[in-house]
């Protein structure tokens, strides 16, 4: 399970906010990540681009 943490201020959420990383899929070539709020009160479904430039990882659960 990979967990984010918003850079800044993304679509009225808050800077710091964290989400967990629930999908990710890609269509020619177009990738799309779903992401839940830790509380998941918030969902979102983003770009490659918005993922790298608005979010980083803080944790990475290996199997």
């Amino acid at each position: 399970m990979k967990r984010y943490k918003l850079k800044k201020n993304f679509k009225g959420i808050k800077k710091g906010t964290q989400f967990y990383l629930i999908a990710e899929s890609e269509f020619i070539g177009i990738k799309e990540f779903v992401l839940r709020s830790e509380d998941l009160s918030v969902r979102l479904a983003i770009s490659d681009s918005e993922l790298r430039k608005n979010f980083y990882l803080l944790y990475e659960k290996h199997k």
